[in-house]
């Protein structure tokens, strides 16, 4: 057995119709009737049964309504959903609403409830032909960096399920990362796709601030924080699902990032950050994945150039203090952001704690929000001489399950939050696009993860810069060995 399949990796790939393959070449198979939707149904919906006991990540599903869907298209053909992915199941984060489906925020303060209607993003990524096969989880409400629970199992990483998956998207990280689907839905309010992404060695793309339809959560926060998209385990799946969803919705005034295939023949100028601006030390195991991502941009032609952090030394506590206005938010108009039976006095420590934080800060929140609307303006004016910034994704590696629980009490746990997710909140507060890719591994079998950055619109450069960087490392290399074959379907029990 190879060693990136020794124990205790958990997966689901196996040879039956997905395959090894990802969501672009199983599109691909379906347009040559090599396989059909129902089949790619089946197979997923067998692989989610065979890994859910073990990786908690599926909230409810939809079984019988993908397959009756997937019939549909086999019966009618290309004609029924024109879609690029039309057939390719995913899963939808559970705080994005889906007809017929309840949308829990991962909290037991939210009552079971049926959506009346689909979001708006949420139609949009389905009009590329996606087969939604249920809700995915994450932690109450997505305000923590773990899908942990106080009143559930925890989502597992499929890397070594003793560990966490990250969050806030963790469950469709975990999904994809174990082989159930090859993409699934992703949003992103401080790291919520980049960090499980990190944590599952998957790309993870928060696109550029309104690159997307916007959440149905962002229409009411006074700075849009919040970017959807998916996560994957290949590059030209995440590009390809920029493309399309530019052919639903196009914000005026954002350049089209269009097709993106490969490598640009660029050479860019790209700022290195490998310590947080909140003064703790990055790891060494992360700080060595980075450099060595650095190295290898500069063996590209790319010129690499130490910078400060590109933002307002305050930014840490100003974004902490938006965080928690945010739980205030949830606490206070729970009942109209989520059900008419939200009960307050169910949610969990973190979410208290961070309301708790708002209440004796408050005072500070107008000059907070004038600085993180200024943000924008102070990163562009520091990434002026650079078309990238290449950093950490996490402050370091993926810690073991419990770590960031919200039994963990609120000053201990907030403490440890700021010094794990320490990156990723500024593309959040500037609107600028970020990117997290795979490219290293811990002693644990657990993916090490770098971010790059753009300025505001550029989402393409990361796109060229990550094909570039797939092809030089990727920890699903694994899948084209007959060893994959051979040993597809392992589960390992692990006591958590």
């Amino acid at each position: 057995m190879p060693a990136s399949l020794k124990p205790p990796f958990v997966h689901a790939f196996t040879d039956d119709a997905l395959g090894k393959d990802d969501a672009t070449a199983l599109a691909q198979r379906i347009r040559n009737r090599e396989v059909s939707a129902l089949e790619l149904t089946e197979a997923a919906i067998k692989r989610a049964e065979r890994v859910e006991p073990v990786i908690n990540s599926i909230v409810t599903d939809a079984y019988e309504d993908a397959r009756i869907q997937a019939r549909r298209l086999d019966s009618a053909g290309s004609a029924a959903n024109p879609g690029v992915f039309s057939g390719i199941p995913t899963f939808i984060k559970d705080n994005t609403n889906i007809t017929g489906l309840p949308t829990l925020h991962g909290s037991k303060a939210v009552p079971p409830n049926t959506a009346r209607s689909t979001s708006a993003f949420a139609s949009q990524m389905l009009s590329q032909g996606y087969i939604c096969l249920g809700k995915s989880s994450l932690p109450e409400f997505g305000f923590n960096a773990s899908t942990e629970f106080a009143h559930l199992p925890p989502t597992c990483n499929p890397w070594n399920p003793a560990f966490s998956a990250g969050a806030s998207s963790g469950g469709s990280a975990a999904l994809v990362a174990a082989g159930v689907v090859p993409i699934a839905h992703a949003n992103d309010g401080g790291g919520s796709i980049r960090i499980p992404a990190a944590c599952c060695g998957l790309v993870g793309l928060k696109p550029s601030r309104g690159r997307l339809i916007d959440n149905d959560a962002a229409k009411s926060l006074p700075i849009n924080i919040v970017s959807d998209g998916v996560v994957t385990r290949s590059v030209r799946d995440t590009a390809h699902f920029m493309e399309q969803a530019e052919h639903y919705f196009h914000r005026r005034g954002l350049a089209a990032i269009g097709r993106v295939e490969g490598p640009s023949n660029k050479k860019l100028k790209i700022g290195l950050v490998l310590d947080s601006i909140t003064g703790h030390k990055t790891d060494e195991q992360t700080r060595l994945v980075v450099e060595a991502t650095a190295r290898k941009l500069e063996q590209m032609g790319h010129v690499i150039e130490p910078v400060d952090v590109p933002v307002n030394s305050s930014f840490p506590k100003d974004f902490a203090l938006y965080w928690a206005l945010l739980a205030f938010g949830m606490k206070m108009n729970g009942r109209k952001l989520t059900e008419p039976g939200f009960d307050k006095t169910q949610v969990d420590g973190l979410t208290n704690g961070l309301d708790s934080m708002f209440k004796k800060q408050f005072y500070r929140l107008p000059a907070v929000l004038w600085r993180l609307k200024r943000s924008s303006h102070d990163y562009a004016k520091a990434m002026k001489d650079y078309n990238a910034v290449l950093t950490p994704v996490l402050g370091h590696t993926t810690p073991l399950l419990g770590h960031l629980s919200p039994v963990v009490p609120f000053d201990t746990l907030f403490d440890r939050l700021t010094r794990y997710a320490s990156f990723t909140p500024l593309a959040n507060a500037t609107g600028a696009p970020a990117i997290s890719l795979p490219m290293g591994r811990t002693a644990d079998n657990l993916p090490v993860s770098v971010q790059l950055m753009t300025n505001y619109g550029d989402d393409r450069t990361l796109l060229e810069l990550a094909f570039a960087l797939e092809a030089d490392y990727s920890p699903w290399s694994f899948l084209s060995k007959t060893e994959a074959r051979n040993h597809a379907g392992e589960i390992v029990s692990t006591a958590l």
